[in-house]
């Protein structure tokens, strides 16, 4: 028979799966999410450089900063 080998690693619960730094990072791109979409909002000049260009790469930038600190993985001091 085989024998299965249990890992001696316990599992810590009560631990967040991201860091202080990955929540910080994901709501500072919320802010620029919300930030970009604000910027577009308005019924007043719909052709405006803010309302046509900048809001979308604001909002753009927002969600790479997301997709950042979901990735982010902090330096262990450790090894």
């Amino acid at each position: 028979m085989a024998q299965i080998k249990k890992s001696t690693e316990s599992v810590n619960k009560g631990s967040f799966v991201f860091s202080k730094v990955n929540y910080q990072l994901f709501i500072a791109s919320l802010i620029v999410v919300i930030i970009g979409f604000t910027l577009m909002s308005g019924e007043t000049d719909i052709y405006s450089f803010t309302k046509i260009t900048l809001a979308p790469i604001v909002v753009v930038l927002g969600f790479a900063l997301g997709f950042a600190a979901i990735l982010y993985r902090p330096k262990n001091k450790s090894n």
